[in-house]
């Protein structure tokens, strides 16, 4: 049986995380509840990150997505594949994405995300960068599927990109070089209040796989009921 989630800041601030571990608070107005990151910059060794990158370009089933923009629709500027739990559905800029199954490769990251934190995720959208030209533009991990406080844990495979926050007033940004093997959580009120993007790098010709790991509670309602 795996643990539920409950609030993530307070539960890893009690797993006495090693101290290549950084908490870090985004700036925040008045009384807002803290929009938080924790980041580990060499969170899988470098071998096992080495094959995990391979194995996914390989064994994926990569689509060119649809999104839209500015009220129409254009190919997405990178490769993308949605992988969960059944149940798991999710709608993105307009479509609704059915979870294709976990493979090895997949299942066993979401085991070491479980050892390291005690969260369990049911669902992971995985992007291929090809390269610098492919980018995510402006967006936060909002969806109601999520929930309002949702925990997003991200795992960076390949070459180094540029990873860009700003709140959504505009007052704030930050900024971190997300590395291979490198693993950031998002949680507490970052989606509410800020916006995330990783931009074009032209000069950057290798690829990179980015893993968004997360919880959709629509599966928990769904099992609930059956």
């Amino acid at each position: 049986m795996r643990a539920a989630m409950s609030d993530p800041d307070t539960l890893l601030r009690t797993r006495c995380l090693p101290p290549a571990w950084q908490r870090i608070e985004l700036p925040r107005q008045g009384i807002e509840v803290p929009s938080l990151l924790y980041y580990c910059s060499d969170w899988l060794a470098e071998g096992d990150a080495d094959r995990a990158l391979a194995d996914l370009r390989n064994e994926l089933p990569w689509q060119c997505h649809r999104i839209r923009i500015f009220g129409r629709e254009v190919a997405s500027p990178r490769l993308s594949s949605w992988h969960g739990d059944p149940g798991t559905d999710y709608r993105y800029s307009g479509h609704q994405h059915v979870p294709q199954p976990w493979t090895t490769t997949l299942a066993e990251l979401r085991q070491r995300l479980f050892d390291t934190l005690g969260f369990d995720f049911n669902a992971v959208l995985v992007n291929l960068y090809r390269n610098g030209r492919d980018s995510m533009g402006w967006h936060a991990d909002s969806e109601s599927e999520l929930g309002p406080q949702p925990l997003i844990a991200s795992i960076s495979l390949g070459v180094t990109r540029r990873f860009v926050l700003r709140r959504r007033d505009r007052s704030h940004q930050y900024e971190l070089c997300l590395t291979h093997a490198s693993l950031l959580l998002m949680l507490g009120a970052t989606q509410q209040h800020w916006l995330h993007s990783l931009p074009r790098q032209l000069r950057v010709l290798e690829p990179r796989i980015n893993l968004t790991f997360r919880s959709i509670a629509r599966a928990a309602q769904l099992s609930r009921r059956e």
